[in-house]
């Protein structure tokens, strides 16, 4: 029997990362965390995505076995193609690695309040339906295709941590982050992490990254045993049919994001 304890089992780590500079702040914040892990004892693949030259559009092209003169229907075509195992190589080369993660780590630069584009079309072409969401797979917000693995975002971010803020001229970093967060990893199962972020790192000096690689290596070291995320479940009962939040099932005081966290003492969904 396994006695080794689940804080410190070794676990399997995705770590995807895109930045077209290999000197960058993100290329060394990623290599910094694949070292911290790999000390840990946990297994590492990386992706980075520039290196690979990812493919960032969707086309007919990622569905080999689609009829070429026949309208392309992307969510029927990638599902199908999915269920087959008709993917294109690269996409089925990424989905094997997110089956075999326990847990995937994005690192990138916010540019324009968003990721990449390269990292974007990570997303839009990996998550397939039939694969991250579908009628093949368990519902989603909770439950989902890809539920009992976690994730965290390492972010990089030019301006100061007060412009993101509650009253931060650039909005708060959850908000801007939420289509990640919910409306990606939360929506297939994973169950995220509250978001590590580096702020002022235009021009960053040598000490400044010195502290962050330290607050960085204690988020690293939570990554299987810090809380998740408290974002509600869709089954929990806190919705109703129509999808929307149940009357009086908020917080008082909360609005927008916040509504889908569950307040403070309330019983947590199942998360890994």
């Amino acid at each position: 029997m396994n006695t080794t304890p689940d804080a410190v089992r070794p676990r399997n780590v995705l770590l995807v990362t895109a930045h077209p500079e290999p000197r960058s702040l993100n290329a060394s914040l990623a290599a910094f965390a694949a070292g911290e892990l790999r000390a840990a004892g946990h297994r590492v693949r990386v992706s980075d995505l520039y290196a690979m030259k990812w493919k960032a559009g969707v086309d007919a092209d990622d569905f080999p076995g689609h009829a070429g003169p026949e309208r392309l229907d992307i969510l029927a075509d990638s599902g199908r193609a999915t269920l087959a195992g008709g993917l294109a190589g690269d996409i089925a080369a990424e989905q094997e690695k997110l089956r075999w993660s326990d847990a995937v780590i994005l690192q990138f630069p916010l540019w324009w309040f968003s990721v990449p584009a390269l990292l974007k079309g990570w997303i839009d072409r990996v998550f397939t339906y039939e694969f991250a969401h579908g009628p093949s797979v368990p519902p989603p917000y909770g439950e989902g295709p890809l539920a009992g693995k976690r994730a965290l975002i390492s972010v990089t971010a030019g301006a100061r941590a007060s412009a993101f803020s509650e009253r931060g001229i650039h909005g708060h970093l959850a908000d801007i982050l939420f289509p990640l967060q919910h409306g990606l990893f939360w929506f297939t199962g994973i169950a995220p992490l509250e978001p590590f972020a580096l702020y002022g790192a235009v021009g960053l000096e040598p000490e400044r990254f010195e502290e962050a690689k330290e607050a960085y290596a204690r988020r690293l070291a939570g990554l299987f045993t810090d809380a998740p995320v408290p974002f509600r479940a869709l089954e929990g009962g806190d919705y109703g049919h129509d999808m929307r939040l149940r009357s009086g099932a908020e917080a008082p005081g909360t609005s927008g994001f916040g509504l889908h966290r569950r307040p403070a003492g309330a019983a947590a969904a199942a998360t890994a």
